[in-house]
């Protein structure tokens, strides 16, 4: 196995894998299962609960 050859197939499946990457995060963060646990975490800065 040469250069080129890993080379070739980085450039080939490493796009399919970062792309399925980016789907499972996207799918994940849009998951409306999760939007209650977002909507606490982008809420934290403003509580004026000091600990």
């Amino acid at each position: 196995m040469d250069y080129e050859t890993v080379s070739t197939f980085a450039k080939s499946w490493g796009v399919v894998y970062f792309m399925l990457m980016f789907v499972a995060v996207c799918a994940y963060a849009f998951w409306p299962r999760n939007k209650e646990k977002f909507d606490r975490a982008a809420n934290i800065p403003l509580n004026e609960d000091e600990q």
